[in-house]
């Protein structure tokens, strides 16, 4: 009879939980359908505009070294030779 009633559980709380996880579900493609049927707010797209040409702005142009072919910022350079290099110890090895 134990066996019974712990197998009757069992069934019962795997049951439980497929249903909560089905209901979640069902409440967040609710919401993500409500959220694409509202167009954004204008104050939200002022917002979103500056921080993406922000980031664009602010974007550096990496370049290669000339000896272990890493890229890097461009800030960062070493120039001997009309190369560009990682590291001053890179800079002075001999060029192959």
């Amino acid at each position: 009879m134990s066996r019974i009633i712990f197998w009757l559980a069992l069934v019962f709380l795997v049951i439980f939980a497929i249903r909560s996880k089905i209901r979640e579900a069902q409440k967040r493609h609710q919401q993500q359908f409500r959220q694409q049927q509202q167009p954004p707010a204008p104050q939200a797209q002022a917002q979103q505009a500056p921080s993406r040409s922000q980031a664009a702005n602010d974007a550096e142009v990496m370049v290669q070294c000339a000896h272990c072919g890493i890229f890097y910022p461009a800030s960062e350079t070493v120039q001997a030779n009309g190369r560009d290099y990682c590291s001053a110890a890179h800079a002075a090895l001999p060029s192959a």
